[in-house]
C-alpha cells in the first residue's frame, strides 16, 4: 500500500489567509527534504493575477527553470487556455532536484506578486518511499532465496517434479524483476520532484484583500453587467429576425395598397 505522509494544515492555510502585501517577503510554504528524509514529495501552488501578466509570468517561470539546467530542473508540462469569457487559465509543470523545490517555489511566488498577483492555495504531498523501498527490498530477496532454492532442488527430483519447479521458479523470477522495477521507481521518485504551478486570471482592488466584501462585490458587478449585456445581446439577435420579417410584410402591404384602384364612388 503507499503510506501517504499528511501535511500540516497550517502550511496550507498559510498562503491563503494572508493578502498579497503579508505575503511579501516571507518563504513559501513548504517542507524542507531535509525534515523527513525518504519522503517524495509533490508541491502544488495556485496563482491569481491580471489576465495580460499571466503569458510573461508562466514565460518567466520557465526562463528560471532553464537557467538552473536540465540536470537540475525539467519543464514537464504546458497549457494555456482563454475561454469565450476571456477569462484565462494556465498551467506549468516542472520536475526539479529534490533540494531546490521549495526554493523555486518560494521564488515563483515572489514573481506572482512582482506582477500584481497573489497566491491562492498550495498543497504538499508525499509518499514514504524510503519504507516502501525497504519492504520491496525483502519482497525482492524473498524471491531470490525461493529462486535459490528451487535450483538447489531441481537437480535431484523427477521430470514431473521438475516442470512444477520450473514454473515456481518463473514466479520467483517475476517477483524478484517486478520488486527490482518497483525499487527503481521510488528512487526515481526521490530523485526528482514535481512541481506545478497554475495560474488563472483576476483582478484585486488594489489595498483591499482579494477576499473582502468591496473585492467580491465588484467581482459580482462586473459578473452582473457581462451577464446583463450578453443577454441582451442574445434578445436581440433571437428577435430581430423575425421583427426585419414583420417590417418587410408591413413594407410589401403598403406598396400593394397604393398600387390597387381605389373604391368607385356611385353614380348619382
Amino acid at each position: 500500500m503507499r503510506n501517504r505522509v499528511p501535511v500540516l494544515a497550517v502550511l496550507l492555510l498559510a498562503g491563503c489567509s494572508q493578502s498579497p502585501s503579508d505575503q511579501s517577503g516571507e518563504a513559501a510554504p513548504g517542507v524542507d527534504v531535509t525534515a523527513a528524509p525518504g519522503v517524495a514529495f509533490s508541491y502544488r501552488y495556485g496563482f491569481q493575477l491580471p489576465a495580460a501578466r499571466i503569458v510573461s509570468v508562466q514565460e518567466a517561470h520557465a526562463a528560471a527553470c532553464e537557467r538552473l539546467g536540465i540536470a537540475r530542473c525539467r519543464i514537464t508540462g504546458m497549457r494555456y487556455t482563454r475561454s469565450e469569457d476571456n477569462d484565462i487559465s494556465a498551467m506549468l509543470g516542472f520536475s526539479l532536484a529534490p533540494e531546490l523545490a521549495r526554493t523555486f517555489g518560494r521564488d515563483g511566488i515572489r514573481g506572482v506578486e512582482a506582477a500584481e498577483g497573489t497566491l491562492l492555495d498550495s498543497e504538499i504531498t508525499g509518499e514514504d518511499a524510503g519504507t516502501k523501498i525497504d519492504q520491496l527490498a525483502q519482497a525482492r530477496d524473498a524471491a531470490a532465496a525461493d529462486r535459490a532454492a528451487i535450483d538447489a532442488r531441481s537437480g535431484a527430483t523427477s521430470r514431473e517434479a521438475r516442470a512444477e519447479l520450473e514454473r515456481q521458479r518463473a514466479s520467483a523470477t517475476g517477483s524478484e524483476r517486478d520488486a527490482a522495477a518497483a525499487i527503481a521507481e521510488q528512487r526515481a521518485a526521490l530523485a526528482a520532484t514535481p512541481v506545478v504551478f497554475e495560474y488563472r486570471s483576476g483582478q484585486a482592488i488594489r489595498g483591499f484583500d482579494p477576499a473582502s466584501p468591496f473585492t467580491r462585490a465588484a467581482d459580482l458587478s462586473i459578473a452582473s453587467a457581462r451577464w446583463t449585456i450578453g443577454t441582451a445581446l442574445a434578445l436581440l439577435g433571437l428577435a430581430l429576425p423575425p421583427l426585419l420579417l414583420v417590417l418587410l410584410g408591413l413594407w410589401f402591404w403598403r406598396r400593394a395598397r397604393r398600387l390597387l384602384p381605389g373604391p368607385v364612388a356611385p353614380a348619382t
